[in-house]
């Protein structure tokens, strides 16, 4: 096989469940050291982060990824041990062929290939990989982005290997991602015996008239490629499991995929003054992901446009949809920041695979990205 191929099929076998990285970092650092690299290992907490550049000065350029994995879950239900490669039907199966090991195997080819064809090539060449972005997120990325600031390490381009392609490599270009704030709520009340509703204050029913005008707000129409913000209830528990109690506590957990309409700041005060409205004792735990970003039409966006038009054969989808990414880290930094990768059909599932021909396909493509960003 190919370069990318048994790279990839090293990475897979490295069980490196998030936060864990198994070594990943490490092979990758021993190649791009190889090539002329300058590497660095950032063990932040527990989790391991690299940063290699070649080169110097403006413009940077930035490679975004990670070696970390969602755990497999039980590994009878796959067809084959999730962290042995295994190819069948023209794809490769293991957990993180598609997300996104695959996608960091060929940043490294093709950074390799990139600096031995242009050694002396204006501006910097960089490759940053967490083994934070599966987890909480807290100790790689957005971490590393602090220590940038502290530096003062510019970025002007960024581009993140996650799988975004939905049907055919290259058919999406994401330009943007929502951000996501999730909040832990706990309404108290006065538990008591169902009969004698008098002695008691139940919490479901004080919580019922502030969760359904929160659940039937319209929070907006959407921002330009956008779509809009959208708040969901994801657990709700309370009571002892007898039928003859009022319980005393509600807990409610719910999540915001917002775009630039919103800011964390301003949707927490909203949902306060919502449930203080309606005169509500409660506790609000928040949690912020990370604030929306969105790349406007410039350099990256026009050459990453380009590029996949020549592999997919027509103009890619340009889109802001999905979860998060790593890249809300990076574009606060002031970067311009774009995800593009293989296809995303099988990532975090049982048997996650990537076809073949398009692993082999990424390293060009991330090749001809850097050519006619820095070269």
């Amino acid at each position: 096989m190919s370069d990318v191929f048994d790279l990839t099929c090293a990475l897979i076998a490295r069980p490196s469940v998030t936060p864990d990285d198994a070594g990943c970092q490490q092979l990758i650092a021993g190649r791009l050291g190889a090539a002329g690299f300058t590497c660095e290992h950032l063990r932040l907490g527990e989790v391991d982060n690299l940063w290699a550049t070649h080169g110097s000065g403006a413009p940077v350029l930035v490679l975004l990824g990670h070696t970390d994995v969602v755990p497999s879950g039980p590994v009878e239900t796959w067809s084959s041990n999730p962290f042995t490669p295994e190819v069948r039907d023209g794809a490769l199966y293991g957990r993180g062929a598609a997300d996104m090991k695959g996608s960091v195997a060929a940043f490294v080819v093709a950074a390799e290939q990139f600096v031995a064809a242009y050694p002396q090539h204006p501006g910097t060449l960089a490759v940053l990989l967490t083994s934070d972005e599966e987890g909480d997120a807290i100790d790689g990325v957005r971490h590393v982005a602090r220590l940038f600031v502290e530096r003062g390490q510019a970025i002007d381009w960024c581009i993140t290997g996650e799988p975004s392609s939905t049907a055919k490599l290259g058919d999406l270009l994401r330009v943007g991602r929502r951000g996501s704030l999730s909040a832990k709520l706990r309404i108290k009340g006065v538990q008591g015996h169902v009969a004698y509703p008098d002695k008691a204050r139940n919490p479901i029913h004080l919580a019922a008239p502030a969760l359904a005008e929160l659940t039937a707000r319209h929070w907006d129409d959407g921002y330009e490629s956008f779509p809009p913000t959208s708040l969901q209830l994801s657990n709700i528990s309370a009571g002892t499991g007898a039928s003859n109690v009022i319980p005393g506590e509600l807990q409610v957990m719910f999540n915001l995929r917002y775009n630039p309409h919103w800011n964390a700041d301003r949707l927490q005060a909203e949902i306060t003054a919502l449930l203080d409205r309606h005169g509500l004792d409660y506790v609000l735990d928040w949690h912020r992901s990370g604030e929306p970003f969105y790349t406007p039409e410039g350099t990256l966006r026009r050459v990453a446009r380009e590029v996949l038009a020549e592999f997919a054969g027509a103009a890619p989808e340009e889109s802001t949809g999905g979860g998060t990414s790593d890249a809300r880290f990076i574009a606060p930094l002031g970067a311009q920041c774009i995800e593009v990768g293989p296809v995303n059909a099988s990532i975090h599932q049982v048997d996650e695979n990537v076809r073949v021909a398009d692993l082999e396909a990424l390293p060009e493509l991330y090749r001809r990205l850097i050519e006619r960003l820095l070269a």
